[in-house]
């Protein structure tokens, strides 16, 4: 009878674990568990910048001190140092651009914090695609970016010259809904060039009058490397959302240097190059 019985137990709960699995559901005890004490900050790290956070407890808060860095910071109250056993905290749901995890979250103290850990990595194992539609990610931004860099440079698309310095527009791609610039800078002088910013306008073609100046600002939404000093020579890819402009006005791109009579360099892009661009 009690053979009968396993038995029975065993295809029942195969029969559950089935259906879960066919409507895709997770349940808590496959997740992995973290331990959290009142002494110190747990940081998550993440492969790729987050965007969502939820923590299903009001005893634990968490910031984003960088975009993929989670950390987080017990905060209850001193009834639940008393207890020498993991006590459930609930979950904490972290999505990045193309998954989401999802751990147990546990307090424990009273000395037995040594078994809770400092930081914490996000394996692919951990993790759940999520649907991206055409959007691309930061790790697939930074490939093809350094694609282009790997590229023998083709003659540039627009160039120009001004107080010993040279920029050029080595080429213009598109991926998804998205514009990705090749821009070089160089530098013929003897003093080095401290970057302060380079801003990218949309303006008029022709400016009669300078009350009359309709300028657009289009922040990038990433770039390879960030602006330091350079000495001879700086190439950096830069990624705008896709737009459009009439034939009378231009992308204007300005690069400008940190001391107060800085030196500044300018590239005029017209909307026909950018319909040129290659794609990959």
């Amino acid at each position: 009878m009690k053979v009968i019985f396993m038995i029975l137990s065993i295809l029942i709960l195969g029969t559950i674990n089935l259906s879960a699995q066919e409507n895709g559901a997770i349940y808590r005890h496959e997740l992995p568990t973290i331990l959290v004490d009142s002494k110190s900050s747990l940081h998550i790290i993440s492969p790729e910048p987050i965007r969502y956070v939820d923590i299903a407890t009001h005893q634990v808060i968490g910031d984003l001190p960088e975009p993929r860095i989670l950390r987080l910071k017990f905060t209850g109250d001193s009834s639940f140092t008393e207890s020498f056993s993991p006590t459930d905290l609930g979950l904490v749901t972290v999505v990045g651009e193309s998954f989401i995890a999802q751990y147990n979250l546990s307090f424990i103290d009273n000395g037995l914090s040594k078994r809770t850990i400092a930081s914490y990595e996000i394996l692919p194992q951990h993790t759940k695609p999520i649907a991206l539609g055409t959007e691309v990610t930061t790790a697939e931004l930074h490939r093809h970016a350094l694609a282009l860099l790997s590229k023998r440079k083709p003659a540039p698309i627009r160039k120009s010259s001004n107080y010993g310095m040279h920029a050029q527009l080595g080429g213009i791609y598109t991926i998804g809904d998205l514009v990705l610039l090749d821009i070089s800078f160089y530098n013929n002088t003897n003093l080095s060039y401290d970057i302060d910013e380079l801003r990218f306008k949309i303006e008029d073609k022709k400016i009669i009058k300078a009350t009359n100046v309709q300028s657009i600002e289009i922040k990038p939404i990433w770039q390879l490397y960030p602006h330091n000093t350079f000495k001879k020579q700086f190439r950096n890819i830069y990624v705008l959302k896709k737009t459009t402009f009439p034939d009378n006005k231009i992308l204007h791109i300005e690069l400008s240097e940190k001391q107060i009579s800085g030196r500044t360099l300018t590239l005029q892009v017209k909307y026909k190059d950018i319909l040129k661009a290659d794609t990959f």
